[in-house]
């Protein structure tokens, strides 16, 4: 067996690639898209379609690795159909050629998160690791790809929006390859009964999880279909607006950093209450100002909205199932949880944002307050314990 900090370091890498590409992506691409002539209810379009497409190759990408346990192979695959889809946008000027590429796009980037997040958690169970600790560097990740691409876009045009999340997404394939060959459980093992979605779909406090948590990171979309456009209709320049983002994802990093002292003392529950409470206040907030400095302030609530949930989220995965059942349930959360419920909500995004603008946030406080509602609940019927023993056993 490797040494911890050898493992730490294999693991840390591909998420960093993976994030590298997504900070480009998540700030830039409606910038890459308007460029290309494509309007804003277009963009929600485009976002819903690739979501849905998403959801669906989530839950079967999924499937088969909570049938076969060959993580890495998968990530692999799919690394390598990512960089090929790069030249497919490059090449896409119309409405339904980015259509079409971003419905392929979704069936390969979407599963990859679930899939790497499947193996962290099970390595950080496996060998004493702190996930938190882990996910970190794909934040760090996150900062260079977006202020690299802020800083791209001025000098050298929307055009290199693809350039940068190109240059992320190259070094997938070299850290697909140096993932741990053990990382994943066939079906069955683990000393656990085998069980499956239907046994899932049965539990009461999964079910709560999912609205609760998905909702708290569906409540996004907004933010990542409009935010920059709206900074940047409102006189921001570019380098700016890439601080912003990055600095969102900088006080995620403390978050995660102490991630393991928080769930301690304010449990699972806890973790995505604050998600919540933070994105009542964040969405609210950016409905009604541009003012830099408060902009500044709302961004600093990322931590909660986005990392205190995902943390609380893969801290329920691992407490509530076993290693087997593990790429199963990030699977569902992935494409159920949060990827069918961002997909309407994105398209719900566009609409509300061509009508509205920037009120349109206001749309995502509600969501928000949906997920804590389910969260309330969900405090009151989950126990902290595994679930697979109150699930009926399947072969």
């Amino acid at each position: 067996m490797p040494p911890r900090w050898l493992t730490a370091l294999r693991l840390a890498g591909y998420g960093a690639g993976y994030f590298f590409a997504a900070g480009a992506f998540m700030s830039y691409w409606p910038v890459w898209l308007r460029n290309r002539g494509i309007s804003d209810a277009e963009i929600g379009t485009l976002f819903m379609t690739r979501q849905f497409v998403g959801v669906a190759a989530t839950l079967g990408i999924g499937f088969l690795a909570h049938r076969l346990g060959n993580l890495r192979g998968m990530l692999l695959a799919l690394s390598v159909a990512a960089v090929v889809m790069m030249g497919a946008y490059q090449v896409s000027y119309t409405f339904l050629a980015l259509l079409l590429v971003g419905l392929i796009w979704g069936a390969v980037w979407s599963p990859t998160m679930a899939l790497y997040d499947g193996v962290l958690v099970n390595e950080a169970r496996a060998r004493g690791l702190v996930y938190g600790r882990l996910r970190l560097w794909g934040s760090v990740a996150f900062i260079l790809g977006t202020l690299l691409c802020g800083l791209a876009v001025q000098e050298l045009g929307p055009p290199w929006v693809l350039y940068v999340g190109l240059a992320g997404i190259l070094f997938l394939v070299p850290f697909a390859l140096a993932l741990p060959t053990a990382e994943s459980h066939p079906i069955g093992a683990g000393g656990h009964a085998p069980f499956g979605t239907r046994d899932l779909f049965r539990s009461r406090p999964f079910l709560l999880f999912m609205i609760a948590a998905g909702f708290c990171q569906s409540s996004h979309a907004v933010l990542y279909s409009f935010g920059t456009l709206t900074w940047r209709g409102a006189g921001i320049d570019d380098v700016t607006i890439s601080l912003l983002w990055g600095e969102s994802v900088a006080v995620e990093i403390l978050m995660m950093l102490l991630s393991g002292w928080l769930i301690r003392r304010i449990g699972v529950t806890g973790m995505i209450g604050i998600g919540l409470a933070c994105g009542l206040v964040r969405r609210t907030g950016l409905a009604f100002t541009n003012d830099l400095v408060a902009l500044v302030l709302l961004q600093i609530l990322h931590a909660g909205t986005f990392a205190a949930c995902h943390l609380g989220a893969m801290a329920f995965i691992q407490r509530a199932l076993p290693s087997s059942g593990v790429a199963l349930g990030q699977s569902l959360y992935y494409a159920l949880g949060t990827g069918a419920t961002q997909a309407v909500i994105f398209q719900f995004a566009g609409l509300l944002y061509d009508r509205f603008g920037q009120h349109a946030f206001l749309g995502m406080t509600v969501i928000s307050a949906i997920g804590m509602a389910a969260l309330l609940i969900l405090a009151r019927t989950w126990n902290g314990n595994m679930l697979v023993g109150a699930l009926p056993s399947k072969a």
